[in-house]
């Protein structure tokens, strides 16, 4: 259900290697959370780097929706950056996952399986 790979380079390293990637690969971003600051603005000493980055590709978001427009809750997608144990790592949710709790539509499932192919890409670029 996760993808979830490690890397030698720092947060903003691997924020900046990811932000190329997406753009490389014909998604876009739409925002970005700072789970950090946003915790630690609310009082809470939060100490781990995370940045979790909503992530789309128009074409594959308008093909999930035409078929069923309750997915909707499901987008965009999600990549994370962050710290842990002094590690930092980039994950996904794989969308095969997702979508297969969800549907059980072959048209989407394709869908899917693309969206995920090249997210995985994206994370392996970007570590």
């Amino acid at each position: 259900m996760q993808y979830i790979v490690e890397t030698e380079k720092t947060v903003e390293e691997a924020q900046k290697d990811l932000e190329q990637a997406v753009a490389d690969n014909q998604f876009g971003i739409l925002h970005v959370h700072d789970l950090k600051a946003t915790l630690n603005k609310k009082g809470i000493d939060f100490v781990n780097d995370c940045r979790i980055y909503e992530i789309c590709n128009p074409q594959q978001a308008s093909a999930v929706l035409t078929e069923d427009m309750s997915l909707n809750m499901a987008l965009p997608c999600r990549i994370s950056i962050w710290q842990e144990k002094g590690r930092v790592k980039i994950g996904t949710l794989q969308p095969t996952a997702i979508l297969a709790s969800l549907s059980d539509s072959a048209e989407l499932m394709t869908v899917a399986k693309e969206v995920e192919s090249v997210i995985n890409t994206i994370i392996d670029q970007a570590k």
